[in-house]
């Protein structure tokens, strides 16, 4: 595994209490996400006009978007407590029955990674969301009885970064689907604008549009790279964030002009030098740069996919023509006819 990347859009343990402090509150706070903001401010009010629990809810996307800041929202929203995990926390189906028995009416019950949850406790699920009751097996052979107990009526929240390695019947019980797409330049500028002033530092508007063009429309990252550039300026000028600060710090920090990193460019440079441009299996490709399968395909690829730098075939990941032009390798024949 290499040095990890300062624009990697996973969450840093050093980073949650500064990311909690960011954090907005309400609708009215948190910028972008324009048409799930609405339909969920409509689903809140129709559900808190109604007395009724909100429909359960399933946030899908890449990391950092903004998928647990959401939920906070929501509750906020709603006026209802919330209560959060993770599919990897929750080892076996007791470990979820207890968090399902202790929520008081019309809770929220947030599970982040919930594809990563396993199947016995997935099952429990169901009767849960449905019928607000759970009902499992304990003890195993001719000791093994059912046992059922209702609930309170809540709400889930559920949040991934893998949609199609969700089961039909779990996805299937969500009232609401929403993916969170990838920020604007525009919208990066207004977060990082925010947050500055949570800061209480002094900015120049240039410099915070070079920070969001270099933030891979991802605000996790944006911020971070925020706190990394104080962090230079500070050490380096009077603290303030400057056009010129920006680009000092951003060129020590490896970021280049559209938000690639180290990582970035020796994925591409891999895939262009060491097999024509593809196509090339995602596990051969992420050995060569000593990469994590999953860390690629979640964290790496997305942003690429979306600048349209690569392609993701049946046959392998393959480089497109805008790589060879960022990289100013010149592109043989037979990859255009390939892609």
């Amino acid at each position: 595994m290499k040095d990890e990347s300062v624009i990697n859009s996973q969450a840093k343990i050093d980073d949650f209490k500064t990311e909690l402090s960011l954090r907005p509150k309400y609708f009215s706070e948190y910028v972008g996400q324009t048409k799930v903001k609405q339909t969920l401010s409509i689903a809140i009010k129709a559900s808190k006009k109604r007395k009724e629990p909100l429909d359960h809810v399933l946030l899908y996307g890449p990391p950092g978007l903004g998928k647990t800041t959401l939920a906070n929202v929501i509750s906020n929203e709603m006026g209802t407590d919330i209560k959060v995990t993770s599919g990897p926390a929750i080892e076996k189906a007791g470990d979820l029955v207890s968090i399902l028995t202790r929520l008081k009416k019309h809770d929220i019950l947030f599970i982040d990674e919930i594809h990563r949850l396993n199947k016995i406790s997935e099952e429990v699920l169901y009767s849960a969301m449905e019928e607000y009751r759970v009902s499992w097996i304990i003890d195993e052979g001719l000791k093994s009885r059912s046992v059922n107990l209702g609930i309170q009526p809540f709400t889930l929240i559920g949040a991934t970064t893998k949609y199609g390695n969700l089961s039909p019947p779990l996805r299937d019980r969500f009232g609401s689907i929403f993916r969170l797409d990838f920020y604007s330049n525009t919208e990066m500028t207004e977060i990082l604008h925010r947050s500055s002033q949570i800061f209480k530092i002094k900015t120049e508007k240039k410099g915070l549009s070079q920070i969001a063009i270099r933030s891979r429309k991802t605000p996790r990252i944006g911020n971070r790279l925020l706190r990394r550039v104080r962090d230079y300026s500070e050490v380096k000028s009077d603290g303030s964030i400057s056009l010129k600060i920006v680009l000092s710090a951003l060129e020590q920090l490896e970021v280049d002009e559209i938000g690639l990193d180290k990582i970035d460019l020796d994925y591409l440079k891999s895939l262009i030098l060491k097999f024509g441009g593809g196509p090339v299996g995602l596990d051969t490709l992420s050995a060569s740069i000593s990469e994590d399968p999953s860390t690629v395909e979640d964290v790496i690829e997305p942003f690429l996919l979306n600048l349209g730098f690569i392609s993701r075939t049946n046959r392998g990941r393959m480089a497109t023509s805008l790589t060879f032009q960022h990289l100013n390798i010149e592109e043989e024949p037979k990859q255009k006819n390939l892609i």
